[in-house]
């Protein structure tokens, strides 16, 4: 599926995105809402959207709400925070069974959108504030989230990472903020955040299915309306340097070590050795043929797991293992060693080729489905590039081994991050 037929529409206040295919039996409509990190709105922005989809006017309990969902054809609803770059992105997303494929003529794609319009501009707000109840019970799960992390000690160290990586840089603030701002958020204050954010947030609404593109227009003309803004832009570029690499080592209650490597690539998405790095990252850490699962995991027993992953739109990489206390300093000094062999052109043909092979079947997997086929399409509404499918694939498939070695020298080492068992 690399000829994706994308219609990308200005609308007021928004950016309309319409994709009409027939391989989807469901109609996906996504809202995804974006602006930049912030210290004082982090954890506000990490509430909002839970506040937001357990109830609304129409619908004015979370039973009520899911109770019309559920006579729609079990429609599905659910809300999505995430990072990318220097940017928080809040999704509202409806899936939708087509009518098409029923005998009833029940026009589901408009409830599907009137839904939506109703979740965001018609939400469960009295007298200048959100209802009470449905704020304190989402800041009760807001702590679960946020506590999850720290339980979780894989992720926790990633996150950790991050935080020492990118000290003083927005990327450090995580997805859903912090405990200590949860309690002192009023409804009043919420509300007011939402205004702000209806009114300021760079707003991109995907529709994708076996739709007419002309009616969805018209639907969305109606339904969705907001007032013309200029979203604030932050520089993705800025970065604060260290003289050296930093070494963080934290001591914990925990049974295995989790080594946590934080590199700058100094490439970001769209840019024109991107897919180069993509490459790189596949021979190096991204797949179980990389080097540092074969080296660190399988040769040495050194690991649980090793892998490398990119944070595209911020310009890192990060390496994950989780290992035996002891075998620290060896551990790193083999996944130095793996990234000086990627500098020097060590690796094959055949490592090139299987890593294009691995990212054509696994982007293609991605895009077999509505929700990846959005987030892939979404990369170019953050950025403000345009890299279609078939471009991307292309790309991939004529890069160099030169372009890959030019692409893993500018890879440099920021951060470790070690959470280590309690001494004895």
């Amino acid at each position: 599926m690399t000829d994706i037929n994308e219609v990308v529409k200005k609308k007021q206040g928004y950016t309309l995105h319409i994709v009409k295919t027939d391989k989807y039996k469901t109609n996906n409509l996504v809202m995804k809402m974006k602006a930049p990190l912030d210290q004082e709105t982090v954890t506000l922005r990490g509430l909002l959207p839970h506040v937001m989809q357990s109830s609304t006017k129409t619908y004015p309990n979370t039973t009520k709400l899911r109770t019309y969902l559920d006579e729609r054809y079990g429609a599905s609803f659910f809300t999505d925070l995430a990072k990318k770059g220097e940017y928080h992105i809040v999704s509202f997303s409806v899936e939708i069974a087509n009518e098409k494929f029923l005998k009833d003529s029940d026009p589901l794609l408009e409830k599907g959108l009137e839904f939506l319009s109703d979740v965001l501009l018609n939400p469960n707000v009295e007298s200048g504030k959100f209802d009470d109840r449905t704020v304190e019970k989402e800041k009760r799960n807001q702590k679960v989230r946020i506590q999850a992390v720290y339980d979780d000690k894989m992720r926790y160290a990633n996150s950790r990472l991050v935080e020492e990586m990118c000290k003083d840089e927005r990327f450090a603030l995580h997805v859903n903020g912090t405990n200590e701002h949860v309690d002192s958020i009023t409804s009043n204050q919420l509300y007011e955040y939402y205004q702000k954010v209806i009114s300021e947030d760079q707003m991109d609404l995907y529709v994708i299915g076996d739709v007419d593109t002309e009616q969805v227009e018209r639907f969305c003309d109606r339904l969705f309306t907001f007032q013309e803004r200029i979203p604030a832009e932050v520089d993705s570029l800025e970065v604060k340097r260290k003289d050296k690499e930093n070494v963080v080592k934290e001591e914990q209650d925990v049974k295995q070590g989790k080594l946590n490597m934080g590199y700058r690539t100094n490439t970001h998405y769209g840019d024109e050795d991107y897919f180069a790095l993509q490459v790189f990252n596949g021979i190096f850490g991204g797949f179980s043929h990389s080097k540092l699962f074969i080296n660190v995991r399988e040769k040495a027993s050194l690991a649980y797991y090793a892998a490398s992953r990119l944070e595209s739109h911020k310009g890192l990489m990060m390496v994950m293992s989780g290992i035996e206390f002891k075998n620290y300093d060896q551990a790193v000094g083999i996944i130095n060693e793996q990234l000086k062999a990627m500098k020097k052109g060590d690796f094959t043909d055949a490592e090139i080729e299987q890593t294009k092979a691995v990212i054509r079947n696994q982007l293609l997997e991605t895009v077999d489905t509505s929700r990846g086929l959005i987030e892939v399409l979404y990369h170019n509404a953050l950025s403000g590039s345009q890299i279609d499918l078939g471009h991307w694939l292309e790309e991939v498939e004529k890069t160099t081994k030169e372009e890959i070695i030019a692409a893993a020298n500018k890879v440099e080492l920021d951060t470790i991050y070690f959470l280590t068992g309690m001494e004895e």
